[in-house]
């Protein structure tokens, strides 16, 4: 869902409007959109709310989709943040190119490629795809044509996703499936993804900087003993919100 508010340069697409009193484009796809509408309004009007507050979000999600209602809140009261987008895959596709992408794959909500309706901000260079190795097509056109950072999994992952957050706050997201295959439960498998030796360095890492809210999604309905694995790499980034 990233592509329904990060912005990027695009003489084809006009910006995107408030919220409220907007509705999505017309196309393949915006029924599912429209169907869940509601829902993410709500939930964008409870980040802004939280966000007014001073308030520090930490949040776990069914689906990544709801990055649709929280990325542009996030962008519009942090502007000095960067996302940091751990997933397996870019999720930047949008429904002029998968006929299934909005709610499924046009994840990252990016105002230069397609307007969701409910809002934008988010800025290519200030957005991090770590653990990526998923990629379609149509979305390695739009990284290796944007500002886009993509961290792929390997040796010194840590350091260099921290080289590319650069000293910056962040916003963190956190897909399951960024992990290896079986290490935790979750809907999608890609093979060559992150260790939760690896998560937690790099959570560690990221807790020593400003942590602006967090979020993990693609989460099992029937929590298993494993889960407690993930929660245990992700504990340093809990405790930096909680020391705030």
């Amino acid at each position: 869902m990233l592509a329904g508010a990060l912005s990027v340069r695009s003489s084809e697409h006009s910006p995107t409007r408030s919220v409220r009193g907007v509705r999505p484009p017309r196309g393949p796809g915006t029924p599912r959109l429209e169907s869940a509408r509601a829902d993410l309004i709500a939930m964008n009007q409870r980040y802004e709310s939280l966000f007014a507050q001073g308030a520090w979000p930490a949040a776990v999600f069914g689906r990544c989709a709801v990055a649709l209602a929280t990325v542009p809140v996030v962008a519009t009261h942090r502007p000095d943040a960067v996302v940091v987008w751990f997933d397996a895959h870019a999720d930047i596709n949008t429904p002029a190119v998968r006929r299934a992408a909005i709610l499924v794959d046009s994840r990252f909500p990016a105002r230069g490629l397609w307007d969701s309706g409910l809002g934008s901000g988010l800025t290519a260079d200030r957005t991090i795809l770590a653990g990526v190795r998923d990629v379609d097509p149509p979305e390695r056109e739009s990284i290796d044509g944007s500002d886009l950072t993509k961290v792929e999994p390997g040796p010194e992952f840590a350091r260099r996703l921290m080289d590319a957050v650069g000293g910056r706050p962040v916003y963190v997201h956190i897909d399951r499936d960024v992990l290896e295959p079986g290490v935790v439960p979750t809907g999608d498998k890609v093979p060559g993804g992150l260790t939760l030796a690896e998560l937690r360095s790099v959570a560690e890492a990221l807790a020593d900087g400003e942590v602006v809210a967090w979020k993990s999604a693609n989460s099992s309905r029937r929590p298993e003993r494993r889960t407690s694995s993930l929660l245990d790499a992700l504990a340093p980034l809990l405790g930096r919100g909680m020391r705030r």
